[in-house]
């Protein structure tokens, strides 16, 4: 259940705070608030910008990307609520910045950091990668000890 949950908030949130900033702020305009600085930026490429023009073929690896995440949540054997968490921020994330890319060939970002400039769906995408990584090592050390307990 949390993996519906924590999904559809991060998509319902990423999707009302980008319709804001299209509304409200120009390309390029920056605007700070509770010490954040707000710029707006589209972004028809991927990450850090790169490959600009194929907003909309990204589209269509954020769709085959969730329904891998969708088939393996079925099918896979590694199971558990951290595991859950981590796939529904970076399936939310996947289809907020899917749903702009398919749209609008592009990804409305507009959180700026030292990284660049964001939005709501990329910091979901990291959060569930850094609980992935949690996943991992929880599931790495459990296996280790296993393996020790039943060897001679």
């Amino acid at each position: 259940m949390p993996f519906y949950i924590i999904a559809i908030v991060v998509v319902v949130l990423d999707q009302l705070t980008k319709a804001a900033v299209r509304m409200h702020m120009e390309v390029g305009e920056t605007l700070y608030c509770w010490g954040i600085e707000f710029t707006r930026y589209e972004n028809s490429g991927m990450a850090g910008s790169l490959l600009q023009g194929y907003g909309r073929l990204f589209g269509i690896v954020a769709v085959l990307f969730v329904i891998g995440v969708t088939y393996y949540r079925k099918y896979g054997e590694m199971k558990g609520k951290l595991l859950d968490c981590a796939f529904g921020f970076l399936v939310g994330g996947a289809i907020g910045n899917g749903i702009d890319r398919l749209l609008f060939g592009q990804v409305t970002d507009f959180i700026v950091r030292s990284g660049g400039i964001l939005n709501v769906a990329d910091h979901a995408i990291e959060a569930g990668a850094l609980l992935f990584v949690a996943f991992a090592l929880v599931h790495w050390f459990k296996s280790g000890r296993a393996a020790k307990r039943s060897a001679p």
